[in-house]
């Protein structure tokens, strides 16, 4: 079964983009490299991963390429998350994505790759934020993605696709253990916050898809 991962630096965490190199190489540091080793641990040779996460990414720059980064590599299992940058783009470049124009493009990358690949199972994760005084300018706008949030499952739902929430699981988590191990600047994950999502992400493909 082939795994493909699309979305921005929190999928990306720095993934070696070289040719012919060993796989694990390219997994990159975070959430994905995790999800691969718990199903690797479990079977080495059931699973390919795939990942496509660009740094920076807004939806639609995901759109923007999705042929060549995920129509072309026909995997069975696509996951996206992608959000947070659409609304800091706005704070740092005045080049967001609004919410109705995120909605709008969202659901063309849906339709539009259930159409080239119907036999797709596809995980819509949740965008997520917390507060760190790393990015206090920017988290009054940030906590916005409450409303992007909202959007996705509603998307996830009437598409019949997969929903991760991830919102909860790491509000959860910071009040227990506070922000910086989760998510060292309130947006990137460090090791504990790729791991909450790659536990939860496993979770939801062994008891709905890989059932």
């Amino acid at each position: 079964m082939k795994i493909l991962f699309f979305g921005d630096s929190i999928t990306d965490m720095c993934r070696n983009r070289e040719p012919n190199i060993p796989a694990i190489w390219t997994y990159g540091n975070g959430y994905p490299f995790v999800v691969a080793s718990e199903l690797f641990r479990k079977n080495p040779l059931k699973h390919t991963i795939i990942n496509r996460g660009i740094s920076g990414n807004r939806v639609v720059d995901l759109y923007a390429r999705i042929k060549a980064d995920v129509w072309n590599e026909q995997p069975d299992v696509l996951s996206i998350l992608i959000g947070i940058n659409d609304l800091w783009h706005e704070v740092d470049y005045g080049n967001g994505v609004d919410l109705v124009r995120w909605e709008k493009v969202y659901r063309m990358l849906i339709e539009d790759t259930l159409k080239r690949l119907p036999d797709v199972k596809i995980i819509i994760c949740e965008p997520f934020v917390l507060y760190s005084p790393m990015i206090e300018k920017a988290y009054p706008t940030l906590k916005e993605v409450v409303g992007y949030s909202a959007v996705a499952k509603k998307l996830a739902a009437e598409y019949g696709l997969y929903f991760l929430p991830l919102q909860k699981k790491f509000d959860e988590a910071a009040e227990k253990f506070g922000v910086e191990p989760y998510l060292f600047d309130g947006v990137h994950p460090d090791i504990a916050g790729a791991t909450l999502i790659a536990d939860e992400w496993v979770k939801l493909f062994e008891r709905e898809i890989e059932k």
